[in-house]
């Protein structure tokens, strides 16, 4: 007669039990999100061009343009969706704990994080780098002539690790001044507690335009010094809830790549171009495979507008940023903006 091994089964339930508790939270956002009603959506504490209210406190921005894109997929309204402001420390445990569906807030995609943190990124929405920010009476033309300034960083993020070696490698001995929240960073820079505000080029800008009195007294240096594609992340395990994320923000680009605007999305439904039927529902399909209705990227074009309206309005030329569009123009001119094909 076969022995039962009930140490091996005990140790084998308990495996089960522990493979269990650490599934991600909510499996499945797609449903919870529709049955709640709006994306619960993680943005920054305020971060001008990029996620922060206007003077009416709604709030504005590329990464917000994301958040209303999947609200406009998902609900079919792009306002469908609540800003839930965190800071660097907080953002992935807010997404790790269920307490955001979608994590939008200007977070580089690293290897790290993309694996050992219970999160994935669900695509690039902006190619990125860090950089420096001084005052122009500091008299320096380049990061390098930077020997013995000191810093201004966030703490929580990857600027800290980067800014170290880049200036182990480049023999530049610098004092880091480290803090933990972006505004105090902001006020303790104005205030001239540092010579030098380091973080992703595109916060350098929105910080000069919008957080410094005198803009014009300030430069961002010629050096980038990393790569930071910046993109939204949702929860590992979740593929349904990262297909819509993911394809949300591919709609948005592929809409510019055929030339369908926010403008003129109702009279491309007439267009015999089988690509533009396809992303906007005519020719039906796309939707079934989403686990969504077939006008999902109409609603999220004519709502919030292709990927090249969201960056001008936002960062472009037509906002107080100014960012050229340079590594985000679109692949065939001459960026890194590509489209997967939406077939």
């Amino acid at each position: 007669m076969r022995r039962i091994d009930f140490g091996g089964l005990k140790a084998a339930m308990a495996g089960l039990a522990l493979l269990a508790a650490l599934q991600p939270a909510h499996a499945d956002t797609l449903s919870v999100v529709k049955e709640r009603g709006y994306v619960q959506c993680g943005v920054t504490t305020g971060f001008a061009g990029f996620s922060a209210p206007d003077e009416k406190g709604q709030w504005r921005g590329l990464d917000i343009d994301m958040c209303r894109a999947v609200a406009a997929a998902v609900l079919g309204d792009a306002g469908k969706f609540k800003a839930v402001p965190l800071n660097s420390q907080q953002r992935f445990t807010a997404l790790q704990s269920g307490e955001i569906d979608l994590l939008a807030r200007n977070t580089s995609v690293t290897e790290q994080r993309d694996t050992a943190l219970g999160a994935i990124h669900a695509g690039i929405n902006f190619y990125d780098g860090q950089g420096f920010l001084v005052p122009k009476a500091l008299g320096v033309k380049s990061a390098k002539e930077l020997d013995g300034a000191t810093i201004c960083m966030q703490t929580g993020t990857s600027n800290e690790n980067t800014m170290a070696d880049w200036a182990r490698a480049n023999h530049i001995q610098y004092k880091p001044v480290v803090i933990e929240q972006f505004s105090e960073v902001v006020n303790a820079f104005a205030a001239g507690r540092c010579d030098v505000f380091s973080t992703d080029a595109s916060g350098l800008a929105s910080i000069r335009i919008s957080r410094l009195k005198n803009p014009d007294d300030y430069v961002v240096l010629p050096e980038i010094i990393s790569k930071e594609p910046l993109g939204p992340f949702v929860r590992q395990g979740d593929d349904v809830w990262l297909n819509v994320v993911k394809w949300s923000l591919m709609a948005m680009i592929e809409a510019e790549e055929l030339g369908v605007t926010s403008q003129n999305v109702d009279q491309q439904l007439k267009s015999p171009s089988p690509s533009v039927r396809r992303l906007l529902g005519v020719t039906p399909g796309a939707g079934k495979n989403l686990h969504l209705g077939e006008k999902w990227a109409y609603d999220i074009i004519r709502q919030v507008g292709n990927y090249g309206e969201s960056f001008e309005r936002n960062v472009g030329m037509g906002s107080p940023l100014k960012i050229p569009r340079g590594l985000n123009a679109l692949w065939n001119q001459g960026g890194l903006m590509y489209a997967l094909p939406v077939r």
